[in-house]
């Protein structure tokens, strides 16, 4: 019997028992769209650093730990550091030198929310390291800011915690902060960023002196990993390209998307449990069929192979309406995500739908296995003469 036959068998023998065949196809449909939204965010933190790095990015940060995974290195770089490394300017091609203090906190102002307070010496123009910055309102910082109580707020920082020129954003319990500029939209990261010139961060945070890292941006960054190498035996202290970044970005969220997978993982165990049940149920009823079937010539082969094909399809239709049904979930997230900080936070990649397509498929076939063992074991007399 041909191919075509096998398969417009196994749909018949589906649509034999819709309403289990649907029950059975909407548990897959939850499992495989739960999996995906939980992987998509990972896809969608990837996709934001790969494209938002090379805006906001260093072509190398000199730091004394290193970045860990958190992203952010321990500020216990001496500001000294930055002289150091301008004095060689000329040798590494280096174009600006710039001590970076970097704080993520939940203010209160901000309504709990987290932000990132970035940092940096109001002498250095801000066009140094984040290119294509303006101000929508109000002003950038200037020299004559280092050491005040000012901020500069991205868009969407501006807008969450409902700031306006002129308002305070308190850091802590004796720090705060007035707001001269509001940076119009970027799209990325900067829209949550709050400026603030370095001295007085480091008062509000008594790191007087320190910094996470010297930011470094080069006048030929393809030779950042050679000019990375020669600052580490120089200074014996650690840097880190942009790669290197995101090498250490990804293991993290390779390790998030691995727990967020065994969390989902078990409603597809269920929604395999399922399949199992409805194709195992599905034998017992058509047991004289398929003793018919075997009487007629049909090699216990053939049987095995339409029990198997069935459990396939109600995974395949499952993984088609999980994609769907995830892919409506990610346009959800993201429009949390676009709302809160003017980033897309999940990604529906083609990696991703292959990956759910071949959850599916093993769903699928592990599901059918033992039905199918056991419809290819029905002995004709048996099948035959069961009423």
């Amino acid at each position: 019997m041909k191919a075509n036959d096998l398969l417009k068998l196994a749909l018949r023998g589906l649509s034999r028992r819709a309403v289990r065949t649907a029950l059975t196809v909407a548990g897959i449909v939850v499992a495989v769209a739960s999996m995906v939204i939980f992987l998509s965010l990972g896809e969608g933190i990837r996709q934001v650093f790969r494209s938002q790095l090379s805006e906001i990015g260093p072509d190398i940060q000199v730091s004394v730990d290193g970045i860990g995974q958190g992203g952010i290195p321990t500020p216990n770089v001496p500001v000294t550091l930055a002289p150091q490394l301008e004095a060689k300017k000329a040798e590494y091609g280096l174009k600006s030198v710039t001590p970076v203090l970097l704080s993520v906190r939940s203010s209160v102002s901000l309504d709990g929310q987290n932000f990132v307070f970035y940092t940096y010496p109001t002498a250095q123009p801000l066009k140094d390291l984040i290119p294509g910055v303006v101000a929508a309102q109000g002003r950038l910082l200037t020299p004559e800011d280092e050491g005040q109580n000012v901020a500069v707020i991205g868009s969407k920082a501006a807008e969450n915690g409902g700031f306006k020129l002129g308002s305070d954003v308190r850091f802590n319990r004796r720090s705060f902060f007035k707001v001269i500029g509001i940076l119009a939209s970027g799209g990325g990261f900067t829209d949550s960023f709050i400026l603030v010139p370095l001295s007085t961060m480091q008062k509000a945070q008594n790191l007087e002196g320190r910094a996470s890292y010297i930011a470094l941006k080069l006048d030929d960054p393809s030779a950042a990993r050679k000019v990375a190498e020669k600052i580490k035996t120089d200074f014996k202290l650690e840097a880190q390209t942009q790669s290197d970044f995101l090498k250490i970005i990804d293991k993290a969220i390779t390790a998030s998307d691995a727990i967020r997978f065994g969390i989902s993982l078990i409603a597809l165990i269920v929604g395999g449990l399922a399949v199992a049940n409805t194709v195992m149920m599905g034998v017992f009823e058509r047991t004289r069929e398929f003793g018919t079937m075997r009487a007629i010539g049909a090699q216990p082969s053939f049987v095995r192979s339409l029990v198997l094909l069935e459990s396939l399809l109600l995974s395949i239709l499952g993984g088609i309406g999980g994609i769907i049904l995830g892919y409506l979930g990610i346009l959800a997230v993201n429009y949390y995500t676009q709302d809160l900080a003017g980033i897309n936070g999940a990604a529906l990649t083609g990696r991703l739908i292959g990956f759910a397509v071949l959850v599916s498929l093993v769903i699928g076939l592990l599901a059918g296995l033992l039905p199918a063992r056991s419809a290819g074991r029905i002995v004709i007399t048996q099948a035959l003469g069961r009423n």
